[in-house]
């Protein structure tokens, strides 16, 4: 390969000038939706971030901005041109359907390939030449390296796009979940199955890991052939009234604690609600019956034509008697639990049907057999003591076998036997060790997902009639009723399902890209081999998820599955604590744990990042605060002050939003962006102090036009505060230190405070571009919002925007008996407006914002309508929403400041449909 001179200056990269925001965003909220084949189903890890905004995110950190490049694109139309095509080429990308598109990788991994060239100094290699690009990215581009893998999202990506990808992390589990993401795999690629089943001679090939996901199915079949051998028998089927029989899907249960009443004594079932299904037409609830003569309580299932459930028997201030009505407090059964008299009642059971789930009434044959089941294991160890999201060690449930029934427990222990058994029948077909030791480590991986959805702190969704796990939170609360899961049936959380979540998984994860590596390391005092690397990651933040802790309900069983297969990640009894990056209440405190553990983590990751390509953090962002005058963020002040402190020079900060978008007029707060990217590299060594008045001045010049940039971008008005933060901080991130006249430091806080003023004069200059209607309008809301104010004061500012009360009325506002109000956003509908020439900014913007949130909207299309009758002027509305937005805001209104968001973020496709219908000569409205 022949050599060319090496660019002597620093080439930006796509991710520090320019991002397609809207379609990375929309297609990581999408990303919700995604089930089967997403590798978030592999195992359940937390806070995962989503694929489309990591593989965005690593592919636009490695490709250089077109206006870096003169010499391949000299002018800027050209420039423009090229970054449009990158920006297309990433649209494609982040879509989840494309992940698997080998054409658009190969173009991708070629575009990083011709950037890592130019840094290098050489010819790119072939775009053709598929095998060569690859070859040429393993030999020559920087690895990309997170040191808080945690589920693998960030290296799994790196790696489908042709970079060696490493990921580190201090937890064992993390460690796993990501070997099997990244490391299994392509070790695998293209290898038969060994199972018997399996075709020969299948039409085209095992491609991939398609082999590897077929023996996956084939030997999780057979383990649970083997366990029911052994204990079907705990698994009774259903007698139905005709006769037949039918198999259950679940067992529901509620806990009892005795009634504090003497006279009493009953077993007292804690029941949220009696309702077993809220679907429509199979309606059916658990009807409870006081028998005297036992001093039992029994239950019967009935449909709603015989009643109507009555409130449950416990809430947030207590629990009452079924039998005699006597008021207990939670103090109460927390001590009855503390004391091992929390029991448990079965008071239904769910059978599949045809075609819908059958509720039928609990039986003694059914009580007996599971009261029968007895494990010969059970995870042993105590629950934490402190620790965040937990919740159930005051009610008696202090070790991890008490989060499970007897017969769970029993379940997921013969499955467990069987797993060791599936290993050697692997070898004895003719599988390596190696290989044997893979497919275990995801049957074991679905022993994980199975304890998951089959654990005594799981949750009976009664309108959905299936079982949600453990995990639907980032802890493990308080459950009073809780479904028993069938795990050899073929419906809810059974343990089919799990097998087939990860074989789908495995099937998509990519296995022609270069090799991965998961290792456990602590970042905080990391070793890492290779200089030079980029650095993609998600740091933990302060106390969200207290990993170490949530993660060993999983070690516990893991563990003993797999110490001999990875004895370094097993060694321990519980997962590693002290040195975990969170602020625990384990430590004496927390917050300086965190931050110092976290600001040597950064230091070392800026010794051995490259200066080439930038470095990117996701980081979770937390809502600012109001502090006297000013509005700040301790949250960003900590993480920011940490990557100035450790020598980083922040050059973008992009809103990631991962919540699935719904119609406007159905949410009734703002969704802010659940993660910021923080974008930064190295700042020089020579880089220059600066006094704060400098700072000011060079903030001044250059964040206005970054503001244009990031509204031109449309980033949303929910979002800008924060996308703003990127341009603001690469001013005062790249002096070496920013000082008072007194020569006192200028901190974080402070500049953050200064970014954040900027952006509010921002606003201002774009209200005063505005007409005179829509400018006493604002003024107006500023003052009065939508309450009265005396008529001579609304004269003096209409006379200070050129406008008259008299020309306002009543198009804006209402005049009468000498007060004056703002109509309100919902009178303006299309009724009596739609004949209107040549509406304002404000009737413009709040006649689209209408269509957009009301039921009787015309969505989109009547946005556009609006647009089109405002002509030129229709940017002017857009804009005002942007500044309402702000002001909604900062008032609380959450309702119309969802209105103005919205109408920013639709702003695309107003304008797609409004120059629609233009061309097609057709007209909307």
């Amino acid at each position: 390969m022949s050599a060319r001179a090496p660019h002597a200056a620093y080439r930006r990269k796509l991710i520090e000038v320019d991002l397609p925001l809207a379609a990375i965003n929309k297609e990581s909220a999408r990303e919700k939706s995604l089930r089967h084949g997403h590798p978030s189903t592999l195992h359940l890890w937390w806070a995962r971030r989503p694929l489309a905004a990591c593989r965005a995110v690593v592919f636009a950190s490695m490709v250089d901005d077109p206006g870096d490049c003169p010499d391949e694109f000299p002018s800027a139309d050209d420039q423009r041109r090229e970054r449009e095509r990158l920006h297309t080429l990433i649209e494609r990308l982040v879509v989840w359907e494309n992940s698997t598109d080998e054409t658009l990788l190969a173009q991708a991994r070629h575009d990083i390939a011709r950037s890592v060239a130019r840094a290098r100094g050489h010819d790119a290699p072939d775009k053709d030449d598929r095998a060569a690009v690859l070859a040429y990215l393993k030999e020559h581009a920087p690895p990309v390296v997170d040191p808080f893998c945690g589920g693998g999202s960030i290296p799994l990506e790196a790696q489908r796009l042709g970079l060696s990808a490493i990921g580190t992390d201090l937890n064992p589990v993390a460690v796993l979940i990501t070997k099997a993401l990244i490391e299994l795999p392509p070790r695998f690629r293209g290898q038969p199955p060994v199972n018997p089943d399996a075709d020969p001679m299948k039409r085209g090939g095992w491609k991939g890991a398609a082999g590897l996901a077929d023996d996956i199915r084939w030997y999780g079949r057979w383990m649970r052939e083997r366990a029911f051998e052994r204990i079907g028998h705990l698994y009774p089927t259903a007698k139905l009234p005709d006769g037949t029989e039918a198999t259950v899907i679940a067992w529901l249960w509620a806990r009892t604690v005795p009634c504090p009443n003497p006279a009493c004594g009953v077993a007292m079932p804690l029941m949220s609600t009696f309702q077993l299904t809220r679907k429509k037409g199979n309606e059916h609830w658990t009807r409870p019956s006081v028998d005297r003569e036992t001093n039992r309580i029994t239950f019967t299932v009935q449909d709603h034509a015989n009643g109507v459930p009555s409130d449950g028997t416990v809430g947030r201030n207590g629990a009452v008697c079924l039998a005699c009505n006597a008021a207990m407090s939670l103090a109460y059964v927390r001590e009855q639990g503390r004391e091992g008299h929390i029991g448990e009642q079965l008071i239904g059971i769910v059978a599949e049907g045809n075609r819908e789930r059958l509720f039928l009434s609990s039986t003694d044959e059914h009580i007996r057999t599971a009261i029968h089941a007895k494990p010969n294991w059970r995870p042993d160890g105590a629950l934490p003591e402190h620790a965040l999201g937990f919740r159930v060690q005051r009610y008696g449930f202090t070790e991890w076998g008490h989060l499970f029934t007897e017969r769970q427990l029993t379940g997921l222990t013969s499955l467990s036997d069987a797993l060791s058994e599936a290993q050697n029948e692997i070898v004895n077909r003719g599988g390596s060790k190696q290989y044997a030791d893979a497919v275990a480590t995801y049957l074991s991986l679905a022993i994980g997902r199975m304890a998951n959805g089959g654990c005594g702190f799981t949750r009976w969704q009664n309108l959905g009639d299936k079982v949600a796990q453990v995990f639907v939170i980032q802890g493990i609360s308080m459950i009073w009723d809780f479904p028993e899961t069938n795990i050899f049936s073929s419906s809810t959380q059974n343990w089919m399902a799990q097998i087939e979540w990860i074989s789908r998984s495995v099937e998509r994860v990519p296995s022609t890209g270069n090799t991965g590596e998961s290792l456990q390391q602590n970042a905080a005092s990391a070793t890492y081999e290779a200089q030079g690397s980029v650095f993609a990651t998600d740091p933990p933040y302060y106390d969200n998820v207290g990993y170490a802790d949530l993660s060993d309900f999983f070690y516990t069983w893991l563990r003993p599955l797999l110490r001999n297969i990875y004895p370094e990640l097993f060694a321990s009894i519980m997962t590693p604590k002290t040195d975990e990056m969170t602020a625990s209440p384990r430590f004496d405190d927390p917050r300086e744990h965190f931050e110092s553990s976290l600001k040597t983590a950064l230091n070392l990751i800026r010794e051995h990042c490259t200066p080439e390509f930038p470095s990117s953090l996701f980081y979770a962002y937390k809502q600012q605060e109001q502090h006297e005058d000013e509005t700040v963020s301790t949250g960003w002040d900590t993480m920011l002050t940490a990557l100035v402190t450790s020598g980083f020079e922040i050059t973008g900060t992009w809103p990631m939003r991962t919540e699935r978008g719904s119609r406007p007029r159905a949410q009734d707060s703002n969704a802010l962006a659940t993660s910021v990217v923080l974008v930064c590299r190295p700042r020089p060594e020579d880089a220059p102090l600066a006094t704060r008045g400098e700072f000011l001045a060079a903030l001044a010049a250059e964040l206005p036009g970054a503001l244009e940039q990031l509204t031109r971008g449309h980033i949303a008005p929910v979002d800008l505060a924060q996308a703003a933060i990127g341009p603001g901080m690469k001013v005062y991130s790249r002096y070496a230190r920013v000082e008072t006249i007194g020569g006192e430091p200028v901190t974080v806080r402070e500049a953050l405070a200064e970014i954040n003023r900027e952006v509010a004069r921002h606003h201002e200059r774009e209200e005063g571009a505005l007409d005179g209607a829509s400018r006493f309008c604002a003024g107006w809301l500023r003052q009065h919002g939508y309450g009265e104010g005396a008529y001579g004061e609304a004269e003096t500012l209409a006379r200070a925007m050129n406008v008259t009360v008299e020309g306002l009325s009543p198009r804006l506002l209402e005049a009468v008996g000498g007060k004056v109000r703002l109509l309100r956003p919902e009178a303006y509908g299309p009724e009596g407006q739609a004949a209107l020439a040549g509406p304002t900014a404000w009737e413009g913007a709040f006649r689209m914002a209408w269509h957009l949130w009301h039921e009787d909207g015309a969505g989109t299309a009547g946005a556009a309508a609006v647009a089109r009758g405002m002509g030129s002027d229709a940017a002017a509305a857009e804009r005002l929403a942007r500044i309402l937005y702000e002001h909604f805001d900062r008032k609380g209104d959450s309702a119309n400041a969802v209105r103005c968001n919205n109408l920013v973020t639709a702003w695309p496709e107003i304008e797609k449909a409004r120059l629609g219908a233009e061309q097609a000569g057709l007209g909307l409205g």
